[in-house]
């Protein structure tokens, strides 16, 4: 399933460019010869960089279609976010941003982390923008320059026309590129914000912009390289988009109830609380959300959905005796072994306050504060990594 899925996009998004390199023809002469090709490619590395950063690839790819119009005609006929009144102040908000960043290496984290916060929704709601200013940008490629039937003559269907095939695939297909593409960058900022260290947030920041400059560059150098570059990243994005995937959503978690105060209108279930797993058990990756029940013979269990919407899965906890590790912004579920423990589980910020009232309905140990983790073992634990718990 994931490996057709990754060829099917493969397959839809390298079409132009392999079709018009199937006579081993120069750039000029395969700009010439397939209208569209080249803008596909250069499309293909377009939905990567906004991907990475979408409201600086939104602002950006607006202000350069402004200032690409040469007539007044030419700019009214632009699409929405090619308008001043949005790319000016995306771009502004950007440099704020990155203004933010490189002071805040010299603030402490208690006053940048609220920064931190504010940027990781600005990304979740540039990214939703960023998808609604997408879809005209892959369809117009098409429908415009006349691409997609040349690309399909240049395969010997010349006296057929496919394009609206092509083009309904396009669509569908690039907005799952840019989606396992967003979700990896969606994941450094989750990194950033759960990091305690102002220089680990700045060496994040930095690879993130090193990357989007190098799909900017290679595409602006040749847009067959850029493409190539492009599909790279998202076949990276990919192999790790499990792995965003329960990070991103780790991280709306954990911000919505920091934001919302929600641990003040908030009372455990009797049973069944949802939780994060803190590291791989049996299998089953670190920052899994599910549901923690104590079953029918007594054992803790975890009912959790891979992907949120796959079909349920069960998890049996290791057997042991457990308690509440209470911390300063969050709490965790502990496994008692001698005079050591081990974390199992992450509780939402939303369980802060009501730790005791876990230990009667689970019919845990007691409550016991915790405190900074050592920094390599937050390092490795942030990446699923540390002693894998046995059953």
């Amino acid at each position: 399933m994931k490996k057709s899925l990754l060829l099917l996009i493969a397959v839809i998004l390298c079409a132009a460019p392999s079709a018009a390199r199937a006579d081993n023809k120069s750039d000029a002469q395969i700009a010439k010869t397939v209208p569209g090709a080249e803008k596909v490619a250069q499309t293909v590395s377009m939905i990567t960089g906004v991907a990475i950063s979408p409201l600086l690839g939104v602002g950006a790819v607006g202000a350069w279609q402004y200032f690409g119009a040469k007539t007044p005609e030419a700019r009214a006929k632009l699409p929405w976010y090619a308008n001043p009144l949005f790319w000016i102040p995306a771009l502004l908000l950007v440099l704020a941003c990155f203004i933010k960043d490189t002071a805040g290496t010299a603030l402490p984290s208690a006053v940048k982390k609220p920064l931190d916060v504010c940027e990781t929704c600005e990304h979740k709601l540039s990214g939703l923008v960023a998808t609604g200013a997408f879809v005209p940008i892959a369809a117009s490629v098409f429908h415009a320059t006349g691409g997609s039937s040349a690309m399909l003559a240049g395969l010997g269907f010349a006296g057929v026309d496919l394009s609206w095939l092509y083009n309904t695939l396009m669509i569908p297909v690039s907005m799952i590129a840019f989606f396992i593409v967003f979700l990896a960058s969606n994941a450094i900022n989750i990194l950033i914000l759960i990091s305690p260290f102002t220089t680990v947030d700045l060496a994040l920041k930095s690879f993130r912009a090193a990357l989007l400059a190098t799909v900017a560059a290679s595409a602006w150098a040749n847009p067959w390289i850029g493409a190539a570059w492009a599909l790279i990243i998202i076949l990276i994005s990919y192999l790790v988009a499990g792995w965003s995937f329960r990070l991103s959503h780790f991280g709306l978690v954990f911000v919505w109830d920091f934001i919302t105060f929600r641990n003040r209108r908030f009372t455990p279930a009797a049973q069944g609380n949802n939780l994060f797993l803190a590291r791989k058990i049996s299998g089953v990756p670190a920052r899994t959300y599910g549901k923690l029940i104590r079953n029918e013979t007594g054992g803790l269990t975890l009912n959790y959905r891979p992907w949120i919407v796959l079909p349920a899965r069960t998890l049996v906890l290791p057997a042991g005796r457990y308690c509440v590790g209470e911390g300063a912004f969050f709490s965790e579920i502990h496994r008692l072994e001698g005079d050591d423990s081990q974390a199992l589980l992450l509780l939402p910020p939303r369980y802060r306050s009501h730790e005791q009232q876990l230990v009667g309905i689970y019919g845990l140990v007691d409550v016991r504060p915790i405190g900074l983790l050592a920094a390599w073992a937050w390092i490795k634990g942030l990446f699923g990594g540390g002693k894998t718990a046995t059953v």
